[in-house]
């Protein structure tokens, strides 16, 4: 049960970094680049401060964990910089959909490959997914865009891999964090420059602080303590309802509309994640 839990809490975390994210990027609070930083900066500074009062230290020249930085700031990045021209829905179809093939063709490549009840019920929920994101319309995708989410996509698959031999949650993330501090900084301000940073209101400066240092920061070291007790496979089909939290997320807090097509697509989604994580 505390499993479950945690669990769950770690899933609407990653909701709620959406509903972040939209509120203060989507309303020009503050730049996509100063947001990354920011939150990636925030949930450092948290995480160091709370290894520090129970004693620790940062494992920073640990083998290894130049991988795990590097893995965090190529989501990091990715992720903000592709929503500057990507459909938020369609954004966030490639991204997990990257995330699941990815993390499924690690389990066939290193000799653990999934159940066929498994497999199953990643395509369901996959399939719900597309159900709820396929954009409408005329579709016209910018390839760097696309391609950064992909990037983004990988880096997050890499990042939950490594995150199975981190012996210390708390401290693993705290030290990914803050290794990735100065390329998250500098690649994500250097598309906007000074007047991304002048252009910070009150509001986009408290949002990105809110999804660094609790929704990622604490969000995220909940992630690697779970990690190392869900297998592979199921860890990438859990991810499959981070999305559909969020657009439920926005239907109660931001007013948008529950159509039929979000709760049929809701209905796949949590039927293939049932599917995969039944004994």
């Amino acid at each position: 049960m505390k499993l479950a839990l945690l669990t769950c809490l770690t899933l609407v975390a990653f909701a709620a970094n959406s509903i972040l994210n939209r509120l203060a990027v989507d309303s020009g609070a503050i730049g996509p680049g100063a947001f990354a930083a920011l939150r990636v900066a925030s949930g450092a500074l948290v995480l160091t401060l709370l290894v520090r009062l129970r004693g620790g230290r940062l494992p920073l020249a640990v083998p290894g964990r130049w991988q795990g930085a590097l893995a965090l700031a190529v989501y990091m990045l990715g992720f903000s910089l592709a929503y500057r021209s990507l459909d938020a829905g369609l954004g966030a179809l490639i991204l997990f959909g990257v995330v699941q093939v990815s993390m499924f063709a690690w389990t066939a490549v290193t000799g653990t490959p999934a159940g066929a009840r498994q497999v199953a019920g990643a395509g369901i929920a996959f399939a719900g997914l597309v159900t709820v994101l396929w954009p409408g319309g005329g579709l016209a995708v910018d390839p760097l865009a696309a391609g950064l989410m992909v990037a983004a996509g990988l880096g997050w698959a890499a990042y939950t891999l490594l995150g199975r031999r981190e012996p210390d949650a708390l401290a693993g993330t705290a030290a990914n964090f803050v290794a990735a501090l100065l390329p998250v900084a500098l690649l994500g301000l250097l598309p906007e420059g000074l007047d991304g940073l002048a252009g910070i209101s009150g509001a986009g400066l408290a949002l990105a602080l809110i999804s660094g240092a609790l929704t990622s920061g604490l969000g995220y070291a909940a992630w690697y303590a779970v990690l190392p007790r869900l297998d592979t496979g199921l860890a990438a089909v859990l991810q499959t309802s981070v999305p559909v939290i969020a657009l439920a997320a926005g239907v109660v807090l931001l007013g948008e509309t529950a159509s039929l097509r979000l709760l049929g697509g809701t209905v796949l989604v949590l039927g293939g994640i049932a599917l995969a994580i039944r004994r």
